[in-house]
This record gives C-alpha cells, sequence and structure tokens, in this order.
C-alpha cells in the first residue's frame, strides 16, 4: 500500500514539474519572439527613416536627368554597411531632432541627447566653399552640425556660451557638434574668444584663388544689388583696372589670408587647424571630405558615392544630404555664373596677391598654386 502512495506522489510530482517547464518555456518563447519582433520593426523603423538603400545590380547603373544634367546615379551605401547600421548607433541621421522617433528609441534605452558646445568651427573663408563643405561633412552620421550661420564670436559674443549652445543642435555620445560662420575668420576678437571657450577646438579654413574669391563675392553682392559699380570700379582707388588696388573694399581686404591666419596662430597651434582647398573641394569633393573626415577623428563613410558632378551647374550635387533622401544641388547661388573682369584688372589683382599668397603658403605648409 506504501508502495503504491509512493510510486502515485512520484508520478504526481514528475506531472507538475513536466507543467511548469512548459509553462517556462512557453512564456520565455513568446518573450523571447516578441523582443525580436520589436528589435527588427525598430531597426527597419530607424533604417527607413535614416538611410536611402540603393540595390546594387549586376547591371549598368541607371542614368537620369536632374536640373539638367544627365548623371549616373550610384548607390550611398551597400547591403553589407546597411547590415552594419542596423547593429550599430550609426542608425543616427545628422538631421535628427530631440523629438524624431529614433531620439525616442534612444531615450527608452536610457540614451539622451543634450546640447553642447561645438567640437569643431567651420571659421572661413568668406566665398571659398565653406556652405559646401558643412553640407559635404554633414553626410556623416557622427557630425551634427548648426543648419544656419550663429554669428556667436562676432555679433552675439555678449549673450555668452549658455545662449550659444542653445543654437547647437542635440548629440549623443561620439558625435560631433558643429558650427559654420565664414566671418570668424576675419574678426579680431574671434581667436581668443574661441580659445576661451575651448582650446582644443578644431578649425576648419576653406581658401581659394582670393582673385576668384573676390568676383565671387562682388558677383553675391551685386546680385542683391542691381545698380552696384563695375567690379573694377570698386577695386581700383581711381576706378580703373590699371590703378591702385584699394585694399578698404571688403573683397579685396579679406583675400590678404596670411594677415588674418596669424592672428589665429597666435591662439591656436597649427595642428589644430585644417585648410581645405576651395577648388579641389569642387573638382574632387570626396578627396577633400576624406582628409576632413580624418581631421575630426571620424571614419571614412562620406565618399564618391555621395556625389555627383553637375556639368550645368559646373558644381559638385549630392545624391543626399541632410534634408533630404533625393538627389539635388546645394542651391541657386552655388556656381553661379562671374561676369566678365577686364583683364588687365585680373592681371593686377594677382600681382597684388602673389606675396601675400606666398606668405599664406609659408605659414601654412601648403603651395596651393594660385596664379
Amino acid at each position: 500500500m506504501q508502495h503504491k502512495q509512493l510510486n502515485r506522489t512520484i508520478v504526481i510530482t514528475t506531472g507538475l514539474i513536466m507543467c511548469a517547464v512548459y509553462v517556462l518555456y512557453t512564456f520565455h518563447a513568446c518573450l523571447l519572439s516578441g523582443i525580436n519582433r520589436s528589435f527588427k520593426q525598430t531597426a527597419a523603423f530607424t533604417i527607413a527613416s535614416t538611410v536611402t538603400v540603393t540595390t546594387i545590380s549586376p547591371t549598368p547603373l541607371p542614368h537620369v536627368r536632374i536640373l539638367g544634367s544627365i548623371v549616373r546615379i550610384v548607390p550611398l551605401v551597400d547591403d553589407n554597411a546597411v547590415k552594419q547600421t542596423a547593429t550599430t548607433l550609426r542608425l543616427l541621421s545628422p538631421n535628427t531632432t530631440d523629438g524624431s522617433p529614433k531620439y525616442r528609441f534612444l531615450r527608452q534605452q536610457g540614451l539622451r541627447p543634450s546640447r553642447h558646445l561645438p567640437d569643431a568651427l567651420i571659421i572661413g573663408v568668406k566665398k571659398s566653399g565653406t556652405r559646401a563643405l558643412l553640407e559635404f561633412v554633414r553626410l556623416h552620421p557622427d557630425v551634427r552640425a548648426a543648419g544656419c550661420e550663429v554669428h556667436f564670436f562676432d555679433r552675439h559674443y555678449t549673450k555668452g556660451l549658455a545662449w550659444y549652445r542653445h543654437h547647437m543642435p542635440p548629440t549623443i555620445e561620439g558625435q560631433i557638434t558643429m558650427e559654420k560662420t565664414p566671418s570668424y575668420f576675419i574678426t579680431r576678437e574671434a581667436p581668443r574668444r574661441v580659445r576661451h571657450m575651448n582650446p582644443s577646438t578644431k578649425l576648419l579654413v576653406v581658401v581659394r584663388d582670393p582673385v576668384t574669391r573676390a568676383i565671387s563675392d562682388y558677383t553675391q553682392a551685386k546680385s542683391k544689388k542691381r545698380d552696384m559699380k563695375r567690379f573694377e570700379e570698386l577695386a581700383f582707388t581711381n576706378g580703373s583696372a590699371g590703378g591702385v588696388v584699394d585694399t578698404s573694399w571688403g573683397p579685396v581686404r579679406i583675400g590678404v589670408y596670411a594677415k588674418y591666419l596669424e592672428r589665429w596662430l597666435e591662439c591656436f597651434p597649427l595642428s589644430q587647424l585644417l585648410f581645405v582647398s576651395g577648388e579641389r573641394l569642387i573638382a574632387d569633393p570626396a578627396v577633400e571630405i576624406g582628409r576632413v573626415q580624418d581631421f575630426l577623428g571620424l571614419k571614412r563613410v562620406v565618399n564618391e558615392k555621395h556625389f555627383y558632378f553637375n556639368s550645368t551647374k559646373g558644381f559638385p550635387c549630392l545624391l543626399k544630404s541632410e534634408e533630404r533622401s533625393s538627389p539635388h544641388c546645394l542651391g541657386k547661388t552655388k556656381g553661379r555664373n562671374h561676369p566678365r573682369i577686364d583683364s588687365v584688372a585680373i592681371d593686377r589683382l594677382r600681382e597684388f596677391y602673389r606675396p601675400f599668397n606666398q606668405k599664406f603658403y609659408h605659414l601654412t605648409g601648403i603651395n596651393f598654386g594660385w596664379p
């Protein structure tokens, strides 16, 4: 009798254990399935909102007409890059805002974006390609930048660093905050003020042939003021191409790069400045952006696949940017046609700038090869 009761107890106990194991197994299986499904949905949503995936086909890539130019569309990222993106924080695009789905997802994981003072500044030079540089480097997922020129170090310094920080985009750990205001380069107080903010700030300077830069500067001003005098009348004191160069005129004065660079070198070592060639930025943007990524300590993510050349504008355009995922150029003001300038005036300006260019080459250790 006791033997039968013992067997019954063993059977009941065994049955209860098996039921418990089954319930636990079912619960965990459902839980893991739910987590996996949720993660896949989140990752898919994030990828869809951050990158444009173009399937790589063994057949020739399509050619399409964009802004009057025939261009070859190439994929921005390959399949391997997309898979890697789905498993890392590079899911974050530079154009995300604090309230975007990606940032809400990060907050759920305990990661909260916050605003920081800039790690790097594009300080100049006006009409040398600073906007192009900013748009090109913002393609990198680890770079976030203020969309507009803040003018803190030249116009709004009295408002304080808290005001400046408020104008920066939110970032997470590992991302770089950037800002661009070309007039910083020629502002006397700017070097000291930037050093006071952060002596380790990395500085990017875009330069181009100062004669071409002056003409571009004039062209922009004339587009806003139709009755403006001719270039030659403004660039020379007697109003003629063969006269004395008028260094008090802004478009001419800004091109004396060495004068302004000396002020920056009094506050920062040369190693903290990167000089970007405006000419090469147009001719081969991928090469120059590669140098910028190295300087900023970033992995080389932005490359030739992000650009196409618009033969109508004579300017590189983007297959994808911070604001748009579709191919487009930077704007009507980029690649604007310059007015015809008297060749005598051009030669006279080149002669004027030549010694200043040589000094600039000496200070930077780079020969930009300007005529």
